[in-house]
């Protein structure tokens, strides 16, 4: 019998540089979306971590604006 993965193929948690590069924007936008409440984050540490789900809920929310 084959097991399927449990681990998912994405990370869990990005620094804002790779998520700005997921997004395809600045570091500066990131930042600002962070501030605003737009995205959210999490700290470790003095680390600011975005969550894969916090990534998704940001573009699904562009989405439905659009």
């Amino acid at each position: 019998m084959q097991h399927e993965q449990l681990i998912p193929s994405a990370r869990l948690l990005y620094r804002v540089q790779d998520a700005a590069e997921i997004l395809s924007l600045s570091r500066s936008v990131v930042f600002e979306l962070l501030r605003s409440g737009r995205l959210r984050s999490v700290h470790e540490g003095r680390t600011r971590l975005i969550p894969y789900e916090a990534l998704r809920e940001y573009v699904a929310s562009l989405e439905d604006v659009a």
